[in-house]
């Protein structure tokens, strides 16, 4: 069989099967060694699972069956789009397996906008209502937070509770030289749909000592915001910060 006539041979007969041998073995891969979770919620993380063993056994029969397969004459330019082909899934395979999954960076939530959508359902506000009579406000986290300043923004009631919360720095659109946010992503469904909140620090001249997506914890108390063109009312003034490791779970669901 000549060159082109092989390639296209196996192109026609082996390019799909083996495109989705790649996606169900990183699939697995990702379940196996817990990163499933840089993509979608942990609530699908069953179903994921089940439909790509499922997705194996579909791939196996796909290379048991059809033994006999012929393709018609292959031109120049079908042999030279069908060799781009190949080579993409090549790298797409290798990718996939090869280079480490990593999570979603303030470049994302610069696009969507801190606080613009990860909260504000019935759930939420419930939620907030039942942590005010908690007591113990250091344990609250991100999302704890900004549901409680969803809220409220009075100054009296966060007078006396002191917020520890854990975080990648990201920015203040409105007031990038003095206020940046703690962020975390809230994931609903998948990475795609992930949401970015985040609460406000005030601290000026922060990026001599913290770089844009370093995760920090940040202790302190809020009080009203002293800038004139910050995007929230209150803002941490922190006591301390102390750079941390990225979490293993990055997100919020």
């Amino acid at each position: 069989m000549p060159p082109a006539a092989a390639l296209r041979y196996w192109a026609e007969r082996w390019q799909g099967v083996v495109l989705s041998l790649v996606v169900v073995v990183a699939t697995l891969w990702l379940g196996l060694s817990g990163q499933l979770g840089l993509y979608i919620h942990p609530r699908y993380f069953v179903f994921t699972i089940a439909m790509a063993v499922i997705g194996l056994v579909l791939v196996g029969a796909g290379f048991a069956r059809r033994r006999h397969f012929e393709v018609g004459h292959t031109g120049r330019f079908e042999t030279t789009l069908t060799g781009v082909g190949v080579v993409l899934l090549l790298v797409m395979g290798v990718a996939m397996v090869v280079v480490p999954p990593t999570t979603l960076t303030s470049a994302t939530a610069t696009q969507r906008e801190v606080n613009s959508g990860g909260l504000g359902t019935d759930d939420d506000a419930e939620q907030a209502a039942t942590l005010i009579g908690t007591g113990d406000f250091e344990q609250l986290s991100v999302r704890e937070w900004v549901s409680l300043l969803a809220q409220s923004s009075d100054p009296a009631f966060y007078a006396d509770k002191t917020a520890q919360v854990i975080g990648f720095v990201t920015p203040d659109a409105q007031d990038p030289d003095n206020v940046f946010y703690v962020a975390r992503f809230v994931v609903t469904c998948c990475a795609v749909d992930a949401q970015p909140i985040g609460v406000p620090v005030y601290l000026p001249g922060w990026q001599a000592e913290y770089e844009v997506d370093d995760w920090v914890q940040v202790t302190g108390r809020f009080d009203p915001s002293v800038s004139a063109t910050a995007s929230d009312p209150l803002a941490i003034t922190p006591v301390e910060i102390v750079p941390v490791d990225q979490p293993n779970d990055p997100y919020v669901y």
